[in-house]
């Protein structure tokens, strides 16, 4: 099972889901994903549970810390310091939910909305570095921006981050750009299509799993949608987007 030491900046290094109901979330998820939780017992967490595959941290969930927040998922880009990268978002554009704060000793973290209104965590690890597994089920795949509006959204992530870009045929009509550090693939942006539908610029998560249709038919045994899919990427893998009984959108990939 490849374990993961670190996370290099600019790279997704978690994900964690907000719902209304973190029993039902927590029951969701781990029927969905095989995974195991644990959460957080001291009341200045919030409710924040860990899921764990064979001990190693995957993702997580928690209830909404404040009223009126919607169910949705958070992805969070590693950055060896949170305060330098919050500065370069302000200077690139964008806009900090609040200033970088200490999370006890697993890390420094702030959230951060882009240009185009897509919201995103950064994550400066210290005994947590976020995720320490991947290439298997239930470990986060991938993760991409879909923004509103590429024209202000790609040079701001370039910037920010220091990705170089590449466009890719994905098939979905859209032109897909692969951000890369030194040549490698790190993450994506797709730019919203009008046939979408009402989405507004998000930060999407890829879980992988083992069998997507199987994944399929317990979002939808479990009180989930289905928004997208299953489908065939070619080269890439079957995927689908789908969402929870509460309504926060992921998706999932074999």
């Amino acid at each position: 099972m490849p374990h993961v030491e670190s996370h290099r900046p600019g790279r997704p290094c978690w994900a964690d889901v907000t719902a209304p109901d973190l029993d039902g979330a927590i029951g969701f998820y781990t029927e969905l994903f095989g995974w195991d939780a644990a959460t957080d017992p001291r009341p200045e967490a919030g409710g924040y549970t860990m899921f764990t595959v064979q001990g190693k941290a995957v993702a997580a969930a928690s209830p909404p810390q404040a009223e009126g927040i919607p169910p949705h998922w958070t992805v969070y880009l590693a950055t060896a310091d949170v305060d330098r990268a919050a500065a370069s978002v302000r200077d690139a554009g964008g806009t900090l939910l609040m200033e970088p704060f200490d999370v006890f000793d697993a890390g420094r973290m702030t959230v951060a909305v882009d240009p185009a209104g897509a919201a995103f965590g950064l994550w400066e690890a210290r005994a947590s570095i976020g995720s320490e597994l991947r290439g298997e089920p239930g470990t986060m795949n991938w993760a991409e921006v879909q923004t509103s509006d590429r024209r202000v959204a790609q040079p701001f992530y370039e910037r920010v981050f220091g990705y170089g870009s590449a466009e890719r045929d994905m098939g979905g009509g859209s032109a897909y750009v692969v951000f890369e550090l030194d040549g490698e693939p790190a993450a994506g942006l797709v730019e919203i299509g009008p046939d979408w539908g009402d989405v507004p610029s998000n930060w999407s998560v890829v879980l992988q799993v083992a069998d997507t249709d199987a994944a399929v038919a317990t979002v939808r045994e479990r009180g989930g949608s289905v928004h997208v899919g299953p489908r065939e990427i070619d080269g890439i893998g079957r995927f689908a987007v789908v969402g929870d009984p509460w309504g926060a959108t992921f998706q999932v990939i074999a």
